[in-house]
């Protein structure tokens, strides 16, 4: 990709050095129609009035006429397309390495190789594939519920930050109901308590596949989950809306693909 980029550099340059080539000869030629003419008007000592003026008008008039050939020809003709950003960048947060889908970074400033600290990404779902710009908004249409068709991805550096499942081995215990209730397919839910800092909240937690996912309940505003996990020095975590817990199946196997296709493991 970064090669063909660089073929694409090369040629733009080779097309650059040509056309100057070719204005450096027109202005040349420019010149010396100017010479001829200033050589006229000198010669021509027994002319009067303001004859002498015309080879001088001439001789601009073709200088001028050089100098828009030249703004034209040096004019970049290469498209943004041509040079844009690689379909997928390397990038390094926490010392792990991902490859991500340029398309799917959220944040203009995120777009580019190299270490950085945080990156915010969306997938459409199930596709997994990177999300359509947004509609857009009308005043006749901004009070229409916009459903979330995506998944939403945030991977960040941990300094050595309390692990996601060390904060459900330890943490969590400390404010749950201690009753859970089993749901359909295998999945359970288990309550937090009012008055703790998770108040609000559900924990749902299944085998297989394997999920784990802290969501708000519904109220004014949807519920989102959130659902974490930690490969090496960067935690990923994933967000969602609380209905899709109805095929809460497909979206573990969903986070567990998305985290394969970013580092090539599931953490």
């Amino acid at each position: 990709m970064h090669g063909s980029h660089r073929t694409r550099a090369r040629e733009s340059l080779r097309e650059t050095c040509r056309r100057m080539a070719y204005c450096f000869a027109m202005i040349r030629q420019a010149s010396s129609f100017m010479t001829v003419f200033s050589t006229v008007r000198f010669s021509a000592r027994d002319w009067r009035g303001h004859g002498y003026m015309i080879p001088i008008l001439l001789a601009g008039g073709a200088t001028a006429g050089a100098v828009a050939l030249v703004a034209y020809l040096l004019w970049p003709t290469w498209s943004a397309n041509g040079l844009s950003t690689p379909e997928r960048l390397p990038i390094s947060v926490g010392g792990a390495v991902f490859n991500v889908p340029a398309a799917a970074i959220r944040m203009n400033v995120q777009r580019h190789s190299g270490p950085q600290e945080r990156i915010d990404l969306a997938f459409g779902f199930p596709s997994l594939d990177p999300p359509e710009a947004p509609k857009h908004v009308t005043a006749e249409t901004v009070d229409e519920a916009q459903p979330i068709d995506r998944i939403f991805v945030s991977i960040s550096a941990h300094h050595d930050a309390l692990a996601p499942d060390a904060r459900l081995r330890t943490i969590y215990p400390r404010y749950l109901e201690q009753t859970s209730t089993p749901l359909e397919d295998g999945l359970t839910m288990r309550a937090f308590r009012n008055s703790t800092p998770y108040n609000g909240e559900d924990l749902f937690f299944a085998d297989t596949p394997g999920l784990t996912a802290r969501c708000s309940r519904e109220s004014a505003t949807p519920g989102m989950c959130l659902s974490e996990r930690r490969i090496d020095g960067a935690d990923l975590t994933f967000r969602f809306p609380r209905a899709w817990l109805a095929q809460w199946r497909d979206v573990a196997n969903a986070m567990d693909r998305l985290t394969v296709q970013l580092h090539g493991s599931k953490g």
